[in-house]
């Protein structure tokens, strides 16, 4: 089956690339598969239907995952619709965790690439966390830049929603570094994971993404 064309807005192709990420573990069917999106990966946490249905269409069409139809039963009046990873799907899957560009540490697109990190190589992995280390710090220093520039003329609300970001960057630099340890030390001595350390918190910090609406 020739592929389609990939969607020409990132956030949609995001999206197809978290629903094959979930799809990975096993089948979903629609409700279920957009739960877990709307739970576990906060920047979709708004996603209407009318936004998963057409990403789950071009995934089909292109190939990369299969629907099975069930039969109503119960009071539902409605067939149940099954989405299950093809082996294409799975090779294309495969395809996108291993892309380690800088989109990949934006702020969407670390959240949901970090939510796969188990799948990704421990190489592209330091590679994201690295790139996402720099952004991060290249944040800090405008926003420093920024408050010594213009601290005489900011009000009090101002200065106080300044300082909160730069103590949020802060947080993040020093949660990627201690993730790049992690990861460093895992590759010079492989064995149980490096993130059992119990002082290490690998619990992702609160999003800098504020408008996650679709």
């Amino acid at each position: 089956m020739p592929k389609s064309e990939r969607p020409q807005s990132r956030r949609a192709a995001l999206l197809e690339f978290a629903v094959l990420g979930l799809l990975h573990d096993g089948p979903l069917h629609g409700y279920e598969l957009r739960k877990r999106l709307t739970t576990a990966l906060g920047i979709f946490r708004a996603l209407s239907y009318g936004s998963l249905y057409p990403a789950l269409r071009h995934l089909v069409d292109s190939g990369w995952i299969h629907e099975t139809t069930e039969a109503a039963t119960g009071s539902s009046k409605r067939p149940r619709i099954t989405y299950e990873l093809t082996a294409d799907g799975k090779e294309h899957f495969q395809d996108l965790v291993a892309a380690s560009g800088p989109d990949a540490w934006d702020d969407e697109d670390f959240d949901v690439r970090f939510a796969f990190f188990s799948r990704t190589e421990a190489q592209v992995r330091l590679r994201i966390l690295e790139g996402r280390r720099s952004r991060l710090e290249e944040r800090l220093a405008n926003i420093r830049d920024a408050s010594q520039a213009r601290r005489e003329r900011m009000d009090s609300y101002t200065l106080a929603l300044q300082q909160h970001g730069e103590e949020r960057a802060e947080r993040e630099v020093r949660w990627l570094e201690e993730l790049i340890v992690a990861e460093r030390r895992a590759a010079l001595d492989p064995g149980p994971a490096a993130y059992d350390d119990h002082t290490t918190d690998i619990s992702t910090p609160q999003s800098t993404t504020t408008n996650n609406k679709e």
